[in-house]
């Protein structure tokens, strides 16, 4: 067995662990099942999740006399909706749920998302934990107790701050994670170091593509949930420097938002809004331009796009852009804010930015 990190997330009365490594759920099952005292643990999971991983937990489950009780919903994005998430709490209902028990969220982002603000505000709080299965949610999405759902103006508008009990980052969980969506998740542990550890782009810089495996994935996911762990104890309702987290997604959000029904992944979109991010900061005349062009050349070398024409959709338009900008929840008086950066392990909150400048800068690299 690899070693397994436990990252502490310091929120007082709402602190929690987050454990990463291979068979994380073996090493810590005596703390994890003391949490059913109830004799049962209610799984929401998604069908595509279920036919991998459902079975092997709801076996460890009943070997340790809790009987489980899974709530399967339909895999991809269109699950995070109004509708879902009613059918989701009305199934909680009708399983009498109490408030006391700890509901788990077996799945990636989707999953993790829309069950936290079902527990969020079903019998107004219920206790739940993640166990995510891609790379994406185990590094990100899983931690810092953000839940929500999308709505017909953009992604996550409807939620609520609601923190886990546990997370449970079992990298094992991981092989059978196809290698695009890999890559994609590796995009936020890219972000991590470029916000604010350089030490650590370093090491993802030496290792190159091989981090994308085996215990240096281990290593570098613990060292970006533990680096997000930092910035949401500082800030858990997102009013300051948790923007941070933000790096590359303003720009990442857009193409997402204007890309075609599943032509790109979200960490792809984050990889490309990175680059630009790193781009535009060097226009700004903020960033050395040799730093941007490390970030961009480690974004190739391990599978990721490094600017908007790297994308699989190249149809972008700069004003549909803008438009999707002046959208995003960062902004504030009708205002854009971007997270751009000083240098690499530099990023900082710009409030302000000029939108035509923008679309002109926008307009020359789509």
């Amino acid at each position: 067995m690899t070693q397994i990190h436990t990252v502490h997330v310091p929120l007082g009365d709402q602190a929690y662990d987050v454990l990463v490594g291979e068979r994380a759920i073996d090493a810590h099952w005596p703390a994890i099942k003391a949490l059913f005292a109830r004799g049962r643990a209610i799984i929401v999971t998604d069908g595509h999740v279920a036919t991998y991983h459902l079975a092997a937990l709801e076996s460890r489950l009943r070997d340790s006399a809790i009987a489980p009780e899974a709530i399967i919903l339909p895999p991809g994005e269109t699950s995070k909706s109004f509708a879902t998430l009613e059918r989701l709490v009305d199934t909680l209902l009708d399983h009498n749920v109490e408030r006391s028990e700890t509901i788990i969220a077996l799945g990636g982002g989707v999953i993790g998302d829309l069950t936290g603000f079902a527990a969020a505000i079903t019998k107004r709080g219920t206790d739940f934990i993640q166990i995510p299965t891609t790379l994406l949610a185990q590094v990100d999405s899983s931690v810092g107790g953000k839940t929500g759902i999308n709505t017909r103006h953009g992604k996550n508008f409807v939620g609520a701050f609601h923190q886990p009990r546990l997370v449970i980052a079992d990298t094992a969980l991981l092989d059978t994670l196809p290698e695009r969506e890999r890559r994609s998740g590796y995009a936020e542990i890219v972000k991590a170091a470029l916000i604010g550890d350089a030490p650590l782009f370093d090491r993802l810089e030496a290792a190159g593509a091989d981090i994308l495996g085996g215990e240096k994935l281990d290593d570098a996911i613990a060292a970006a949930v533990a680096f997000k762990a930092q910035i949401v104890a500082e800030d858990e309702k997102e009013a300051g420097r948790r923007a941070l987290l933000n790096l590359g997604h303003t720009f990442g959000h857009a193409f997402e938002a204007d890309a075609p029904k599943d032509a790109i992944r979200h960490g792809e979109a984050v990889a490309a809004g990175l680059a630009l991010a790193f781009d535009y900061s060097v226009r700004l005349g903020v960033c050395p331009p040799e730093d941007a062009e490390r970030v961009k050349a480690h974004l190739r070398e391990t599978g990721l796009p490094d600017g908007p024409k790297s994308l699989a959709f190249t149809g972008w338009n700069a004003s549909s852009l803008i438009a999707r900008m002046k959208d995003d929840k960062k902004n504030k008086d009708g205002q854009i804010t971007l997270i751009l950066a000083r240098g690499i392990g530099k990023a900082y909150i710009a409030r302000d930015a000029d939108p035509n400048d923008l679309a002109a800068f926008l307009t020359d690299e789509v």
